[in-house]
């Protein structure tokens, strides 16, 4: 081959060399074009947030714009702040932003609590077996021959209202009765008029101006003050003067009656109760009209002396639950003719657990009847349940449902838990007797009264491990004068009245704030002022001491500084809409949605189903 040849040759593989190299440097370079460098998750997600904050900027730039209407170069800088908009503006703009929040934060506490309330409501309607299962409802309350004069009757309802306003009475319900503002208009005989002068009683209290004549008209009603306010009045008065009426028409036979039924949670209550009825009774006996037979059913004392007046046809019956279940059940008492019955510190007896012995209370009956709930401290979930047992009734308030007399210094101590008892002399020394001191457990209060016995203090005791007739004697011992101490547990805490209480002592806070509001109010009655003191340290239960705190703040008394200090995961909560504080216990240093009492109850429940499961179980192993 010749040279020129062979050059050729080379120059040709020379050139495909070259081109296939410029090819693979076209590929690489295509591939290196196509190719991302790795990023890192975070500066990944960093990035996408950058791009998402540039897209709420946008948005929220054309939101101000189409709701302005004006069209400017406004934009965000960096840090979100807008140009050409005035900080006023801006403020106005966040303010709006920041109570929308709070709104729906509200909403949604509410509902929450509607939900909670609806859970724990009774579905169970507070009525007798027969009229549900025969489906009997009442329409209209009772009628009574009792009417308002009719002058009052002639004013306008301008002056009703003013007057209500004026006394801070509340009151709800459909064709409620005008309030009266004395006796002798309420058409009360004489005999009833001198016998409430010689208790020095001249005018009525608020709550006995509306409560009396909604009672008298044959009204059912929820009757709520605070304590030491003349409920008691509000039922007894009405009962005397319709069972007179039912005695001057036909008089009561042998084993008849009773016509009306007053049940009271505690036997020193009931004997209270009974002796204000005898009372007035006695006065109507005096001006010549027939005698009243009144009757005391209560546990602890003999059953045949209780049965002796009940055969000579009784016409009001004062009992507990657990002796009047006894004797309906054994046939000694019957209630075909009872039309009156009242439930004294109705919350406190279904509290106590008398709820399921009121029902079948209830099923006794053999006739409509006019139903009246009297307490202190009546929270929204009693009431709306006390409500399906009651036609068209009429609630009346004098204050808030578990308030505490404004009439009772409060005083609160820090005692620490040995200290207390020694401490005790020195807070007895504050004021003159007589003096109450309460205490949780039955052997404090044997403790303390055998301590005050040892320093020369003249004192009884009374709680539930006692025997009646040593109760009686203490109270009594107590009422006249001869003791100047009684130590007791909360069985003289409800509706228990002693003339001239200048200071009741808490040796310990109750578990509960109701109970707190009715130990205090046994002082403090009928307008006189009264001291209140109250020995507090760690080992009481902090939801307590915070209802104690508000409850202190609403009566305008002095906040110790330890209890100041106290502050609730829900502080901004406490007051929301028309309800304050709990809706289902009433106190004021919580919501339902921290309800102490709630969750108590709940826990007791799901003990008592788990030991029902567990029994049930071991009775099938068996």
């Amino acid at each position: 081959m010749s040279d020129n040849k062979r050059g050729r040759e080379s120059n040709d593989r020379e050139t495909k060399r070259y081109r296939r190299e410029e090819e693979e440097k076209e590929d690489n370079a295509s591939d290196n074009d196509n190719y991302a460098p790795y990023i890192p998750l975070k500066d990944r997600r960093k990035m996408k947030l950058q791009r998402l904050g540039r897209l709420a900027v946008l948005q929220e730039k054309e939101k101000y714009k189409s709701s302005t209407d004006v069209e400017t170069d406004e934009f965000e800088d960096d840090f979100g702040r807008k140009n050409n908009v005035s900080l006023l503006d801006q403020h106005n703009e966040l303010k709006k932003k920041a109570e929308a929040r709070k709104e729906s934060a509200l909403e949604k506490q509410l509902k929450e609590e509607e939900k909670i309330l609806e859970s724990v409501a009774e579905k169970r309607a507070l009525m007798g077996v027969a009229e549900l299962a025969k489906g009997i409802q009442y329409e209209e309350p009772i009628k009574t021959g009792w009417r308002p004069p009719r002058y009052i009757l002639e004013m306008s309802e301008k002056r009703h209202e003013r007057v209500r306003r004026k006394y801070r009475i509340l009151v709800e319900g459909e064709d409620i009765v005008p309030p009266i503002k004395t006796f002798k208009e309420m058409k009360f005989p004489k005999g009833i008029i001198q016998g409430l002068k010689k208790k020095g009683i001249t005018k009525p209290t608020p709550i006995q101006m509306q409560g009396l004549p909604a009672v008298l008209s044959g009204r059912d009603m929820i009757g709520i003050a605070f304590t030491g306010s003349g409920k008691t009045l509000v039922f007894v008065l009405p009962i005397i003067m319709f069972a007179m009426e039912q005695e001057k028409h036909l008089p009561f036979l042998q084993e008849e009656g009773p016509y009306g039924l007053i049940i009271c949670p505690s036997r020193e209550l009931a004997k209270q109760t009974y002796e204000i009825l005898s009372y007035y009774g006695q006065c109507l006996s005096n001006e010549g009209l027939p005698d009243l037979r009144c009757c005391l059913c209560i546990g602890g004392t003999s059953v045949r002396d209780q049965l002796e007046v009940i055969k000579k046809g009784v016409h009001i019956m004062v009992a507990t639950p657990g002796r009047l279940m006894d004797m309906l059940d054994k046939k000694m008492v019957n209630l075909k003719v009872c039309r009156y019955l009242c439930l004294d510190e109705a919350d406190r007896m279904i509290d106590m657990g008398f709820e399921e012995d009121v029902r079948t209370i209830f099923s006794y009956f053999k006739g409509q009847r006019q139903t009246l709930l009297f307490s202190a401290t009546m929270p929204k979930k009693i009431q709306n349940f006390a409500r399906s047992a009651l036609v068209k009734p009429v609630t009346v308030n004098v204050g808030r449902a578990g308030a505490a007399s404004a009439d009772v210094i409060q005083e609160v101590e820090y005692v620490k838990q040995e200290a207390k008892i020694v401490h005790l002399l020195d807070t007895l020394s504050k004021t003159a007797p007589p003096v109450l001191i309460f205490a949780e457990k039955k052997q404090d209060v044997d403790a303390i009264h055998e301590y005050l016995l040892l320093k020369n203090v003249e004192a009884v005791a009374i709680h539930g491990g006692k025997d009646q007739e040593e109760r009686s004697r203490a109270v009594e011992a107590f009422r006249k004068g001869e003791k100047d101490v009684l130590v007791a547990t909360d069985v003289a805490s409800k509706g228990l009245d002693f003339e001239n209480i200048q200071h009741v002592i808490n040796y310990d806070m109750p578990e509960d704030i109701e109970n707190y509001v009715h130990r205090i109010g046994r002082t403090g009655r009928s307008g006189k002022k009264g001291i209140a003191t109250t020995f507090i340290n760690k080992a009481c239960d902090e939801s307590v001491l915070l209802d104690m705190k508000h409850l202190l703040m609403e009566a305008k008394q002095k906040v110790p500084p330890f209890l100041a200090a106290l502050q609730s995961e829900n502080e901004k909560y406490l007051d929301l809409g028309d309800e304050r504080g709990c809706s289902y216990c009433g106190g004021l240093g919580h919501r339902i949605t921290d309800c102490p009492k709630l969750e108590a109850m709940q826990n007791k429940q799901a003990s008592n189903i788990g030991r029902r499961d567990y029994l049930a179980n071991n009775s099938a192993d068996w």
